[in-house]
């Protein structure tokens, strides 16, 4: 049988500063947009947005700045409190660059500053991720499956900065209801030859689908329904572990710590010279 094409239909919702009901919400905007999850759909939601439902913001003038903060700011030209708020959300801290952002990770990802975000959110607040965030998927899922009585998988979408390439992409912070990684080892390839190492990040390809009509500005729209995306529905818990790996084990952080060419090594700041010529863009 031919698949059918994908299909992603962006959904409205409310714009929220404060803690709220998600679930009702999400509710709320299906019916007004006229449109309704059928079995197999995955329900797109910003991780922002569910951080903010769960009270994940901070004002910036309720951070206390310690020594190691200031010290951070001051190396990387970063506003301390940012400093501060990265060192007590990240898992690790890698090092960072002179225009005010430190690389970390932070629930499976590599993204600049633990994914604080302070965009479409009143100055001087923070938005965090949310504190568990495949929980969190989860019981949206529960919460929409037993709504409609249907199945599906839930993606928590964010977005971040892909190593070497200019722009924001989607990524998928937490998954539920479905395999986020299908492994194609072993399998053959048009000619019949073992497929050795691939594993195809099913989650992050439809999560960067939906980021395409969800927006990242003014849009205020914070779910996306997809459509035909040919997931392996499963009701197994899903983890961190199912599709992270140890940051030790990144392709990325290892060339450039440990495997490291003495040759590929920067004599200076690429970042300080645009700084200092003021053109500094970051995404």
């Amino acid at each position: 049988m031919a698949r059918q094409p994908l299909t992603i239909l962006p959904v409205q919702a409310p714009v929220q500063t404060g803690s709220f009901d998600l679930h009702q919400t999400i509710l709320d905007s299906l019916a007004a947009s006229g449109d309704t999850l059928q079995d197999g759909d995955v329900l797109a939601v910003s991780s922002k947005y569910a951080a903010i439902s769960e009270g994940r913001v901070v004002s910036m003038d309720d951070v206390t700045v310690t020594p190691e903060a200031e010290a951070l700011a001051e190396r990387y030209n970063m506003n301390p409190v940012m400093a501060q708020l990265v060192l007590q959300e990240a898992d690790h801290v890698f090092g960072g660059i002179q225009i005010g952002f430190l690389l970390t990770y932070k629930d499976g990802v590599l993204s600049p500053n633990a994914g604080l975000d302070r965009s479409n959110i009143p100055s001087g607040q923070v938005v965090l991720f949310p504190a568990y965030p495949y929980a969190t998927a989860e019981r949206i899922r529960q919460a929409m499956q037993a709504h409609f009585g249907i199945r599906l998988g839930v993606i928590l979408t964010d977005s971040w900065l892909v190593p070497g390439r200019l722009g924001t992409t989607g990524v998928a912070l937490a998954t539920a209801g479905f395999r986020p990684v299908v492994d194609e080892r072993g399998k053959a390839d048009l000619f019949g030859n073992p497929m050795a190492v691939t594993q195809r990040g099913v989650a992050d390809s439809i999560s960067i689908a939906a980021q395409l009509v969800m927006g990242e500005r003014d849009e205020a729209t914070p779910f996306a329904i997809v459509r035909h995306a040919g997931i392996e529905l499963t009701d197994a818990p899903i983890s961190q572990q199912d599709v992270a790996i140890p940051w030790q084990m990144c392709i990325y952080v290892e060339s450039l710590t440990l495997g490291l060419l003495p040759d590929g090594a920067p004599t200076e700041s690429f970042s300080e010279q645009l700084r200092r010529n003021n053109g500094a863009v970051m995404g």
